[in-house]
């Protein structure tokens, strides 16, 4: 969908040379905003001097990395909180894509949380799937159609946790903004992200890590930094998966409010946000090697997953006295049915 959209602006062409014939022929600014308005995803290569004088690096910079609501109070739960097990009986609704989102699921759910995915029909996940999906149900509902609305509707009533990637008026649209799922679930823990940030110009942009990487200066950081002609983003996909953990920290502390304090919470971060926390601690020269696989860094048991063993890594972040273990192995959209 995504060169369906850049060909409504661009053409179709045989080979990369060719396209890239076209895409000389535009100014960057003009070329991005033609294939947004196509309905695509594009960003131009700017410098960080130049995002942080752009409406939306301004916006973000203005925003803080976890904006925090407090919502309506409800009855303490009874979670037993175990150690081992700490999220055990806390169930978590997973309304998240690609990467930042579902890291955040991912840990959530090695910590013992019951958390169901939710992905409209049709999605595929190829490569994400078999990494990102151990540990949840996934099931598929179309919230367009009547009969799978109000079977979420059913969810929501009994989660403790949303978890979304929506952008920011996405699930307004849908008939699901904040206040509506706070009075279907009094309490909740509504944790949100999206690409661009919640305030500016472009709160309602889609994006991801590479077009964030590319928009803010890091991409433009990292070609200088190499002397290359051209873009040098980090070798990961750093954004979303610090992005990924922070909004699992925060589902933590939502939850501790839960329990400490009896009110739901609202939280949301951004890539773009996430990005700028980077930028503003610079690790100076790197030498950019030395880094290899160790056999430690291996969890001790294979997966057994729809698509062979699998050996998993430890996650990049842990709760003391609390080991990493996951109910399921990876699985594809729809192996669940839409039920607790």
């Amino acid at each position: 969908h995504h060169r369906l959209a850049m060909e409504q602006v661009l053409g179709a062409h045989a080979d990369r040379a060719a396209l890239a014939m076209q895409v000389q022929r535009w100014q960057a600014s003009e070329l991005e905003q033609a294939i947004i308005d196509a309905g695509g995803c594009a960003a131009e290569m700017r410098s960080a001097a130049a995002w942080q004088q752009h409406p939306q690096g301004q916006a973000v910079q203005r925003e803080p990395l976890f904006s925090w609501q407090i919502t309506q109070p409800a009855p303490l739960p009874d979670w037993p909180l175990a150690e081992a097990r700490p999220l055990m009986g806390i169930k978590v609704l997973d309304l998240t894509r690609i990467i930042a989102g579902p890291v955040a699921t991912r840990f959530l759910a090695s910590l013992g949380a019951s958390v169901l995915r939710i992905d409209p029909p049709g999605w595929q996940e190829p490569t994400l799937d078999e990494e990102l999906s151990c540990g949840k149900r996934r099931a598929v509902l179309d919230l367009t159609q009547t009969a799978d609305r109000e079977q979420f509707i059913r969810l929501l009533r009994e989660a403790d946790v949303l978890v979304h990637g929506y952008r920011a008026d996405a699930l307004e649209r849908l008939g699901f903004d904040a206040e509506t799922l706070q009075a279907l679930s009094p309490g909740l823990v509504l944790a949100g992200l999206n690409a661009w940030g919640w305030q500016g110009p472009w709160r309602n942009r889609r994006g991801f890590d590479s077009l964030v990487q590319m928009g803010c200066g890091i991409a433009e950081r990292g070609m200088q930094w190499q002397q290359s002609d051209k873009p040098v983003p980090l070798p990961v996909q750093a954004l979303d998966h610090a992005t990924g953990y922070l909004l699992a920290a925060a589902v933590l502390e939502g939850l501790r409010r839960r329990v400490t304090d009896g009110h739901g919470s609202l939280v949301r971060l951004s890539l773009a946000r996430t990005a700028w926390l980077l930028q503003q601690h610079p690790l100076g020269q790197c030498a950019g090697a030395g880094i290899e696989p160790q056999v430690k860094d291996n969890l001790p048991c294979y997966e057994l997953t729809p698509w062979g063993l699998g050996v998993r890594l430890r996650a990049a972040a842990w709760l003391p006295g609390t080991p990493q273990m996951f109910a399921t192995s990876g699985s594809a959209p729809g192996t669940h049915p839409a039920t607790w």
